[in-house]
């Protein structure tokens, strides 16, 4: 962050603006529109300007400047043409540690000006740091025309509300929950419908009801495969607003850093044979949490139903009354196939997609192999690096050619992702010794032949991050072992 970010109190407070052109009359504006007196120095005036002197709103000094008139300000803001003056300016107001904006010259200054959008009492500051405020100007036309009016109007009722709220509720998490509740539901559409009378009445029976017990809640979140730009709105939304927030190991860096700062962080994160947290003590945990009054976001890799034990969970909230929500996520499969170019359904190569779990369980891989030793379908193994030479070994031997084509897919979708792909007779050799980072994903079908084709749906950059090296063939094509920024692959469908 190269500045921090300030919003200032200037309100009947004396400021300077050493200038007499549009850009001072505009700066003019904007301090009076803060309650700002404004005096202003300058030899002559620009139309803009002079109205607001004949209007009695700015007291001129029709001079140049002169230093003393740095004397008893709170602000300084330089418009002049003469860029020796402002700097002058700047070097006399830094040295008296006045807060000065020179006008177009980001160096001179101590302060920038943003460009605001205004919905008093709520006011939103876009800033580039003075380098482009052009660019400033269009994001702030972006949140203008986002963001209604009618979220003054909505400000304006928590500010009414504020004393009493924090009179009933003196806990610090129990007010953002309760503000929470209300400026995102029903009393908040209230008042962007206009029913300013009834939203004040349905929050004071709002504030009642938070008084007398304050409802826990538990959001089954799916993180997706890894990046971040996969997360549903809902899924940032709900990770945004929880008290705690409950992760396991399949969730990326990249996700958890969109969490909320300040929320308790609690890691459950569960290994092949190696359980941290064994799932009935979680279980327990979330509901324990959520009868405290805590709203707990639940927060797996991919999809809490797709492999991700989620259904074990909501079975003791429901039996124990927790209120909760399921928000879906792109299940690994997904992630994987589409970022390393493996399309997991293709009219010439694959008419079904199967997923099945690499262990159960007790951790056996009893599975019902020949239903998965099929051609023209694709197979996904979860969770299956470590029983990898076994699924080969029984595919095979449950009538899948030795050189049926498979893909093990590492840390998907992430900066970290690197795609294997071999054959199911030289899959287990070539990852031996190789040091493999889980998160694992395993594909075996004809689809894997495409990988290396679509693969390079990849911007340059990415490419140029790639190390492809050479192994066994599939049909020809040698193996590939790449190291990339995560595979984009263009199309829909």
């Amino acid at each position: 962050m190269d500045l921090l970010p300030i919003f200032m109190n200037v309100r009947h407070r004396p400021c300077l603006i050493v200038g007499g052109g549009e850009v001072a009359a505009r700066k003019a504006a904007l301090l009076l529109e803060a309650g700002a007196k404004v005096r202003l120095v300058s030899p002559a005036l620009a139309r803009g300007v002079r109205e607001l002197v004949d209007g009695g709103q700015v007291e001129w000094l029709e001079r140049r400047f002169e230093p003393t008139d740095l004397q008893d300000v709170s602000l300084v803001i330089a418009a002049t043409a003469d860029e020796a003056i402002n700097r002058q300016i700047s070097e006399l107001a830094q040295a008296r540690n006045l807060p000065v904006n020179v006008v177009d010259n980001p160096a001179l200054c101590s302060f920038t000006v943003p460009s605001i959008v205004d919905r008093s009492p709520i006011q939103i500051a876009v800033s580039t740091g003075g380098s482009s405020p052009v660019l400033a100007r269009l994001l702030r036309a972006r949140l203008e025309a986002a963001i209604p009016s009618s979220y003054g109007h909505l400000g304006a009722l928590a500010e009414r509300f504020r004393e009493a709220v924090k009179g009933a509720l003196p806990d610090v998490g129990s007010r953002r929950r309760f503000w929470e509740r209300v400026l995102t539901g029903p009393i908040a559409e209230l008042v962007f419908s206009g029913k300013q009378e009834q939203a004040e009445g349905e929050l004071a029976v709002e504030l009642e009801r938070a008084e007398r017990q304050p409802e826990g809640e538990v959001y089954l979140v799916g993180g997706g495969p890894g990046d971040p730009d996969l997360l549903t709105f809902r899924a940032l939304r709900l990770m945004q607003q929880a008290d705690v927030l409950v992760y396991d190991r399949l969730v990326s860096e990249e996700v958890l850093a969109l969490a909320r700062r300040d929320a308790e962080r609690i890691y459950v994160g569960k290994e092949r044979d190696n359980h941290a947290v064994p799932q009935d003590q979680i279980n327990q945990l979330l509901v324990d949490l959520a009868k405290q009054g805590k709203r707990v976001c639940r927060l797996k890799g991919g999809d809490p139903f797709v492999f991700g034990r989620g259904g074990e969970e909501i079975e003791t909230l429901t039996a124990n009354g927790v209120h909760f929500q399921v928000v879906p996520g792109i299940t690994a499969a997904l992630g994987s196939a589409a970022y390393a170019g493996i399309p997991l359904t293709h009219r010439d190569y694959s008419q079904a997609a199967v997923f099945v779990t690499g262990h159960l369980k007790d951790g056996s891989m009893d599975l019902n192999w020949s239903s998965l030793a099929h051609p023209n379908q694709t197979v996904v193994f979860y969770m299956g690096l470590k029983g990898l030479p076994v699924i080969c070994e029984q595919l095979v031997e449950h009538g899948l050619a030795g050189s049926t084509p498979i893909a093990l897919v590492q840390q998907a979708t992430t900066p970290r992702q690197r795609v294997f792909t071999g054959t199911l007779a030289t899959m287990p050799e070539l990852i031996a010794g190789k040091r493999i980072r889980p998160p694992t994903l395993i594909i075996v079908g004809d689809v894997v032949r495409l990988h290396d084709k679509l693969a390079w749906f990849t911007s340059p950059e990415e490419r140029r991050l790639g190390e492809v090296g050479s192994g066994a063939a599939v049909d020809g094509e040698p193996h590939t072992e790449a190291a990339s920024a995560p595979v984009r692959v263009a199309g829909g469908g």
